[in-house]
């Protein structure tokens, strides 16, 4: 066997892994499976001469890359004027496949994400590297040019903003989940305001992402009456029972269409955030991808 083909058969066993870096690192699985093949070319160049520590030598090039592909996404990118949800990662209901597992390992929620998107490229970096992936400061510095005691400073004020947003800690059990969730379109098929008023929390939150070609319809509402008033079953409508980010999800067509992909957090029975995702052409995709 060649250097080359030992590191080409070392970089697939550590794709998965890398590939979630970059998830956590930018929210968009486009730009991961992007990352991941820069990182390649980079390793491919350099070759594995010297490197004691494979996984984090390969850790280390895809975050500094993920690093350049976020500061260069801020700088040109229009969706911060809007509501924008990151690419939720959409399975069969029935179980996460391998892959899935690893990118969605310590419960990576659209809701979590959503609030790595307020960070910093620097500040997001050094929270994911060490809160996540246990990379030591004194490693994570040089990728942002700062000093070990400063790239702690950012970890810790991203970790303040994430406890800050109290995102919730959504009910375990699937099977829970899918039946608050269930009840939840069978009251909104049948216009029982009741029903709805009892699923959802006081609190609740329902996020909708129409993209970037209707972003005036784009909202975030909270509360029960906001919440139902949006709540509305449209004739030809069906509904698709679907993990997204590991929880309770649906995928919604529409005569046939794909039309949204919504993903539910269910605590003590009641449903405490909706996350929907009407954009055509990431909708189209999703169902594409094996799921229609």
């Amino acid at each position: 066997m060649t250097t080359d083909d030992w590191l080409a058969g070392r970089f697939d066993s550590e794709r998965s892994h890398l590939r979630a870096v970059a998830y956590r690192m930018l929210g968009s699985l486009a730009e991961a499976d992007d990352a991941v093949q820069e990182t390649w070319l980079r390793v491919s160049r350099a070759g594995p001469d010297d490197v004691d520590n494979l996984r984090g030598w390969l850790t280390t090039i895809i975050a500094r890359v993920s690093l350049n592909m976020l500061r260069s996404r801020n700088r040109r990118r229009e969706e911060s004027l809007g509501l924008h949800l990151p690419d939720p990662v959409v399975s069969s209901d029935d179980q996460l496949q391998p892959e899935e597992e690893a990118l969605l390992a310590d419960s990576v929620s659209l809701a979590l994400l959503v609030v790595l998107d307020t960070l910093s490229p620097a500040e997001r970096l050094a929270f994911v590297l060490h809160d996540t992936f246990e990379l030591p400061f004194e490693e994570i510095a040089p990728m942002i040019g700062r000093t070990p005691a400063a790239a702690r400073q950012l970890a810790s004020r991203a970790r303040r903003r994430v406890r800050g947003a109290e995102i919730p800690d959504a009910d375990p059990d699937r099977r829970r989940q899918r039946q608050v969730v269930d009840a939840f379109f069978r009251a909104t098929r049948g216009g029982d305001f009741e029903e709805l008023v009892r699923l959802l929390d006081p609190d609740v939150v329902l996020r909708a992402d129409f993209g970037s070609k209707r972003r005036e319809a784009s909202t975030v509402v909270r509360g029960v009456a906001a919440v139902t008033r949006h709540a509305r079953w449209i004739p030809g409508s069906s509904v698709r029972p679907v993990l997204v980010n590991g929880a309770a999800g649906a995928l919604i067509s529409i005569n046939g269409r794909p039309f949204a992909v919504m993903r539910f957090t269910v605590v003590d029975g009641r449903i405490k955030e909706i996350d929907a995702i009407a954009d055509p052409e990431r909708v189209g995709a999703i169902a594409a991808s094996g799921l229609a």
